[in-house]
């Protein structure tokens, strides 16, 4: 691709983004197969679509995973999975109190969201009056708090219950493509996913679903993705890079580089100009010493630890976002939408031990 024929492409879709109006797959394409050498041009581009919806703001969340391990659906790149050999933490529900200290330390910390996770398919009816026993909890804390819960497929009627115990979103994933997808996992279909979004939409919940990038995927697959999830229009986007842990099928991949993984949340900007994308899983072993560039793309990021692995300490990410020139978002800013609001070290610390949380 010529330098010119690249700055026709950044323009279009740079004006198309600002005006709301969505990227075509060719326009996405070209994003992603731009040459490393014009790579700040490229986030220069997707950087004045991040900084006239989101200023120099930066959403800080957090992750308190409720359940560990022991999942029987079999995704290839999880740590969790039916048959992983992974040697993290395995437990099972956190009590509300233990979930709901570590919840408090993260907002203390500048978290503005804590997202409650648990390993599995799908919640039983029980596991909803326990999660709803949390929100409540941690909303009796710190009322300003966003809570987004993620539990995997729902049922009937359980979006709508999470809803009513005060969550204010849901989280699932896509992960890749629905081509693609049959590759990554049997015991359920990309459309079950689909729906369970949909579901927590329909109910009043924010929306929140995204991706996992170096799994094999094509660059057509990453465009794939970010069309459907256009398609389910949510509010926020989580960005993950693959951690291809020891005992698990993507063991070994190491596909990614800090370039690639720019251009990728540089694509996802061009798409999602005024939504919240966030730098999830795997930036601190991918981006490396590029993360601070990836502020200029994502508006958001997870502190600290994710589920079954270490993140760069807390500390060390609120220093990173004000050497970068960025300012941490403050719990008194709203962000949910008003028409939508009714190198790889196993975690061994917060929830579900002793030890305090990364924060």
């Amino acid at each position: 691709m010529t330098e010119t024929i690249l700055a026709g492409v950044l323009e279009s879709v740079t004006t198309k983004a600002l005006s709301g109006v969505r990227p075509t797959p060719e326009e996405m394409l070209a994003v992603l197969r731009s040459a490393d050498e014009d790579l700040l041009d490229v986030v220069a581009a997707a950087s004045r679509v991040r900084r006239r919806y989101f200023g120099t703001r930066v959403k800080l969340n957090f992750l308190v995973n409720m359940k560990s391990g022991m999942c029987p659906e079999d995704c290839t790149y999880c740590s969790q999975r039916l048959g992983s050999k992974s040697q993290i933490m395995k437990y099972s529900w956190l009590s509300a109190e233990e979930a709901a200290d570590n919840a408090e330390r993260a907002v203390a910390a500048g978290a503005k969201r804590v997202c409650l996770v648990a390993s599995g398919r799908g919640p039983a009816d029980r596991d909803i009056d326990r999660v709803a026993e949390t929100v409540g909890a941690i909303k009796g804390a710190a009322p300003e708090v966003e809570v987004c819960v993620c539990l995997g497929l729902l049922k009937p009627g359980q979006a709508e219950r999470l809803r009513e115990s005060g969550a204010d979103a849901y989280n699932h994933n896509l992960n890749t493509s629905e081509e693609n997808y049959r590759d990554i996992c049997s015991t359920h279909t990309f459309d079950d996913r689909v729906q369970t979004v949909s579901q927590a939409k329909h109910a009043g919940l924010s929306p929140c679903s995204g991706a996992i990038f170096g799994m094999g995927e094509t660059d057509e697959d990453v465009v794939d993705v970010a069309m459907a999830l256009k398609d389910l229009d949510p509010d926020s986007v989580p960005v993950n890079f693959l951690i291809p842990f020891e005992g698990t099928p993507m063991h070994g991949r190491w596909e990614l580089t800090p370039q690639r993984c720019l251009r990728v949340l540089a694509a996802f900007r061009f798409m999602f100009p005024d939504v919240e994308v966030r730098l999830a899983g795997g930036r601190e072993i991918h981006l490396r010493t590029m993360q601070p560039l990836a502020l200029h793309l994502a508006n958001s990021i997870f502190l600290g630890d994710y589920l079954t692995s270490e993140g760069q300490p807390g500390e060390e990410d609120l220093k990173m976002i004000a050497d970068a020139g960025f300012t941490v978002e403050g719990a008194e800013e709203r962000t949910l939408p008003t028409a939508r609001h009714d190198l790889v070290a196993v975690r061994r610390r917060g929830a579900g031990t002793t030890l305090p949380a990364n924060t």
